[in-house]
């Protein structure tokens, strides 16, 4: 493992807004056209400033760089940055309600080599610490095999309306911790 793995800060959200856009540029092409890849970048993806407030959002780190960036949260949102406007910052109760696996990007580079699985089990072993019992998340559909193969199961397509018109699909997963 030649990355490490860290609490992300507010003071690199530029440099992780545009990990998240090379990412969704670099690995959507199979799952989204290029018209859906750009309206989620400007209105669902992008760093959630209260995941990184509440210290719950990481980075893999390679040499001093972010290659992967991905959080869990107790918040009611299930998922977008904070340019998605449909946010619900409200605490869940850990033993009735899933936490969310929450923006999950990484470097197309880096792709396939165990960084997202390395964060993906950071987060619920931290959530788990935290008393959650389950965790749910919207996922993009480039992401769907990788959370499968994690133990997540599909719970409910859904399709996301943008203001210029273009939908993107997702799917909401769950997992029992």
């Amino acid at each position: 493992m030649g990355f490490h793995l860290r609490p992300a800060s507010e003071d690199e959200r530029e440099t992780l807004e545009a990990l998240i856009a090379r990412s969704a540029r670099g690995l959507s092409q199979a799952d989204y056209t290029d018209a859906q890849t750009e309206a989620a970048i400007r209105h669902v993806f992008g760093v959630d400033s209260e995941l990184v407030a509440d210290g719950t959002y990481f980075v893999a780190e390679e040499d001093g760089v972010p290659i992967a960036c991905g959080g869990w949260s107790r918040r009611k949102t299930l998922f977008g940055g904070d340019r998605y406007a449909a946010r619900q910052s409200g605490l869940l109760d850990p033993a009735t309600e899933p936490a969310k696996i929450r923006a999950f990007f990484v470097h197309p580079d880096h792709a396939r080599k165990g960084v997202g699985r390395a964060l993906l089990a950071h987060c619920e072993a931290e959530a788990k610490r935290h008393g959650f019992t389950r965790c749910e998340m919207m996922a993009t559909l480039p992401g769907v095999k990788f959370y499968r193969a994690a133990g997540y199961a599909d719970r409910e397509a859904f399709l996301q309306p943008t203001p210029e018109g273009v939908v993107i699909p997702f799917l909401r997963m769950e997992k029992s911790l």
